[in-house]
């Protein structure tokens, strides 16, 4: 196994470095319109020191994320020389201060008003525009430029995000949206190609995690379009993230080691894990952490509270020690992911069909291999025979995790499970997770948003794409139309679409729990709605979809 562990890293560096000369001129390509490429150093946090601490902790905005999202109107060095000269401030001169200084941003579409006389159809593909973003020069502030036009989630979230997008391109393709399907899949090669990796979001203080690794079914839903000649185009661009993902691979060579993203369990399989590079409270959320790590550097509390941001779970009873003590409980490290590891076996996949469009034999043999690895090794450990579903594997104490999420079903919509797996898990679902409004989160109320009683777009998508493949069609069938009832009743009474619903009460309209209000626009909620409608989950539930 050790030797594997070397093999995937040579192989790794060897495709990347024999590409060099492409990659060098696509970055310089690139920085003719992005002049100045930010790094994680120039998070708002480090730069601005104690003005943005003193900032954060006067509770001058309900949103922590607002003054990290800032835009200052002249040099941030000058702005903090001046802060400094200024000595302590009241809470008004303070607000006056960073007011005078710094442009705070909006949240649209928050401030839309909705033509309630637009059947939901019609109103979601007319929300494209306000949601899509244009290409601009690089500024000081915390906005990382890209070079084409994206489409953002709406709400707090201006700004472009990993995984959400996989979900928003699929309401693009409906609408025929395919050349900012193009554009965003760009953007996201020219963030790996500058950073290694594709970032949380666009932002200066998400450059130390990712998100769950969809960029692979991005390219996939593009070759559904353009052919297999897109999965050559972006072949270094895969293996450029694959390399992220499975660094420190060969820096593991016992049991119960870790580096990174990547861990050796008791048993010798070696998996992924989320993580995150810094051990600091989150810009994003500057106050809500400081405050509950009680002034302390606890770094592994911080860790542990960014490795569920790169979960995209931010946050649930999966992370939890018991969920009694919230996100003091949280233990994400120790976690390895269903979810995660499925869309690794995705990447690999999508490798393999690189290699093959680049005529290397080996190559293709190489990453099969790593495939029926992965999905062995997650099977061992993650698929629980006594429920029949599969779940998260708390590596460190050498057991399952106790809180069975919709995580469970990605090993399905990957084609990873057998179908007696599936019919399991099928039933599983309809037993404890399938309410009045699709499917609940977890089994657990917490308080926080990833829980029970939240329902969430993507991971309806997963599920009833899953079942499909296993032609479990009446569960999937039920929870569509239940998803997009609740939906549709939500609109109507609200005119808007949310970033969660509550689907166990049809007679609320707001989902809740977490550290900030639901959010509307919403980018990933509008694609899956639109991908439910046009049946795109019946023909990727079929052997003609992205596999």
């Amino acid at each position: 196994m050790q030797k594997g562990c070397l093999l995937i890293v040579l192989l790794l560096i060897g495709a990347c470095q024999s590409d060099s000369s492409q990659d060098e001129s696509q970055a310089t390509e690139t920085q003719t319109t992005v002049l100045r490429i930010p790094t994680a150093q120039d998070a708002p946090d480090l730069v601005e020191g104690e003005l943005f601490h003193d900032v954060e902790m006067a509770h001058l905005y309900p949103d922590s994320k607002t003054f990290a999202d800032a835009t200052p109107k002249e040099g941030i060095s000058e702005i903090v020389a001046q802060y400094q000269k200024a000595g302590p401030l009241t809470g008004t001169e303070l607000q006056s201060f960073v007011e005078s200084h710094f442009t705070l941003p909006s949240s649209e579409p928050s401030n839309y008003q909705s033509d309630r006389g637009q059947d939901l159809e019609e109103h979601l593909k007319g929300l494209w525009p306000l949601l899509t973003r244009q290409p601009e020069p690089q500024k000081e502030g915390s906005l990382i430029a890209l070079p084409n036009p994206y489409v953002v989630p709406g709400g707090r979230f201006r700004e472009i995000y990993y995984w959400d997008s996989y979900f928003t391109m699929l309401g693009l393709s409906v609408s025929d949206q395919w050349d900012l399907i193009r554009n965003m899949i760009d953007n996201f090669a020219y963030l790996i190609d500058t950073y290694g990796f594709i970032p949380n979001g666009s932002r200066t203080y998400f450059l130390t995690r990712s998100q769950p690794p969809f960029f692979s079914l991005m390219v996939s839903l593009l070759a559904s379009k353009d052919g297999p000649g897109v999965y050559k185009k972006y072949y270094q661009a895969l293996l450029k993230e694959y390399l992220f993902w499975t660094d420190g691979i060969d820096q593991i060579p016992n049991p119960l080691m870790s580096h990174r993203r990547v861990v050796r369990a008791h048993n010798m399989s070696v998996l992924n894990r989320y993580w995150d590079d810094s051990p600091r409270p989150r810009p994003e959320s500057y106050r809500e952490d400081v405050e509950l790590a009680g002034g302390t550097s606890d770094t592994v509390l911080f860790r542990n509270i960014r490795a569920a941001c790169e979960s995209g779970w931010d946050f649930s009873s999966r992370w939890m020690e018991d969920g009694k003590r919230g996100l003091a409980d949280l233990i994400t490290t120790e976690i390895i992911p269903v979810d995660l590891n499925a869309l690794l076996y995705h990447l690999e996949k999508t490798l393999s069909l690189g290699a093959e469009q680049l005529g290397d034999p080996e190559a293709v043999e190489y990453y099969q291999q790593r495939m029926n690895y992965r999905k062995e090794e997650l099977e061992k450990l993650c698929w629980n025979e006594i429920n029949g579903f599969y779940i998260d594997y708390r590596w460190t104490e050498r057991k399952p995790s106790g809180s069975p999420s919709l995580a469970g079903v990605f090993p399905l919509y990957m084609g990873m499970a057998t179908q007696d797996e599936a019919e399991r898990t099928a039933k599983f679902l309809e037993r404890l997770f399938l309410k009045p409004g699709g499917l609940v989160t977890t089994l657990f109320n917490t308080g926080q948003q990833w829980d029970s009683p939240n329902g969430w777009a993507p991971l309806q998508w997963m599920a009833i794409v899953g079942l499909r493949k296993y032609n479990l069609d009446d569960l999937a069938d039920a929870i569509k139309e239940r998803w997009m009832r609740v939906n549709q009743d939500v609109y109507r009474n609200t005119g808007k679409m949310t970033e969660k619903y509550l689907v166990t009460d049809l007679n609320n309209d707001q989902a809740g729990g977490g550290e900030y209000p639901n959010q509307d626009g919403f980018g990933w909620t509008n694609g899956v709605w639109l991908a439910l409608q046009a049946d795109l989950d019946i023909r990727w539930g079929s052997v003609e979809g992205p596999q």
